[in-house]
């Protein structure tokens, strides 16, 4: 029986992270949108300021089993700011790879953000899903999460590309 252990990502984690990037984009119908390279995880994840961080769920074999470690999900989070409760950590990717779902490892990724995020004085995670997900709606309300586009109203917006740079006026 293999052990699954969620820890903090490193940098050799990277070319793993972005193969675990790509399939969850692939699940998401979102392939085409995923730009990011190797080498910019690399220098903004672990640089001297780092943009973002990472946890990895990694399965380690029993002693005897053949097979060595192997990243199967990662949680990519950050943190943020609310004007009204202060420190927040955002949860920008949770992603398992489809054939170790179920086994609580999603849950593990989460709760372990929500330990940094209480660690850090954050008084919120906060995270998005799609609407057809609904197995990991389920979860996360299950987890204890409020689907605060059913309690109160709010929708995400994003400025990119020509949009972003005509509101800079570049």
């Amino acid at each position: 029986m293999a052990f699954v252990m969620i820890r903090e990502a490193k940098e050799g984690d990277c070319g793993n992270i972005l193969r675990l990037i790509r399939e969850l984009a692939e699940y998401e119908k979102l392939s085409d949108q995923v730009k990011i390279s190797e080498e910019a995880l690399r220098a903004d994840g672990f640089g001297e300021t780092p943009f973002y961080h990472c946890l990895v769920a990694e399965i380690l074999s029993a002693p005897g089993e053949p097979q060595g470690p192997c990243v199967v999900g990662y949680g990519l989070y950050y943190f943020s700011y609310s004007t009204w409760n202060g420190r927040n950590i955002y949860l920008e990717d949770i992603y398992v790879k489809p054939e170790y779902r179920g086994q609580g490892i999603g849950s593990k990724i989460i709760k372990k953000v929500a330990e940094v995020a209480l660690d850090k004085g954050c008084s919120q995670l906060r995270l998005a899903v799609l609407d057809w997900n609904k197995r990991a709606m389920d979860l996360y309300k299950a987890l204890g999460a409020q689907d605060l586009t059913e309690a109160e109203g709010w929708h995400c917006f994003r400025f990119e590309g020509e949009a972003m740079r005509e509101l800079a006026g570049k």
